[in-house]
């Protein structure tokens, strides 16, 4: 079965970074888009970025770009979101879904498989 597995969430201090990891198994698809999306207690759901595995072509929200760096592990079957200056509005919980269509972009509603999340805290 096809899943996918955040890690490396966890508590920093405005200005600081973290690593996430998306690990995807389970797929037998020949290429997909990886994307990144966020969402805060009580907010909707908001696309952070997104990645096409064969091409290496990346996106990024208005929100992070120049801060946030989306990158792929084809070996390891594995997409990194890069956060760097990290602000306290970046807080939320952090998925990655995985889209056969390579088309749904920013669009939630477009992707087919979700991971769990992993929470992001960033404190002033």
């Amino acid at each position: 079965e096809v899943q996918l597995v955040e890690s490396g969430g966890g508590w920093v201090q405005a200005g600081g970074s973290l690593r996430l990891s998306c690990t995807v198994s389970g797929f037998t698809f020949d290429d997909y888009n990886i994307g990144w999306f966020r969402q805060a207690p009580g907010k909707e759901r908001e696309g952070v970025g997104w990645i096409r595995r064969s091409e290496g072509w990346v996106y990024y929200a208005d929100s992070v770009k120049g801060r946030f760096t989306i990158s792929s592990d084809n070996a390891k079957n594995t997409v990194y979101l890069q956060m760097n200056s990290l602000k306290p509005e970046d807080t939320a919980v952090y998925y990655c879904a995985a889209d056969i269509t390579v088309i749904a972009g920013f669009y939630a509603s477009g992707y087919d498989y979700w991971g769990q999340g992993t929470q992001v805290t960033v404190s002033s």
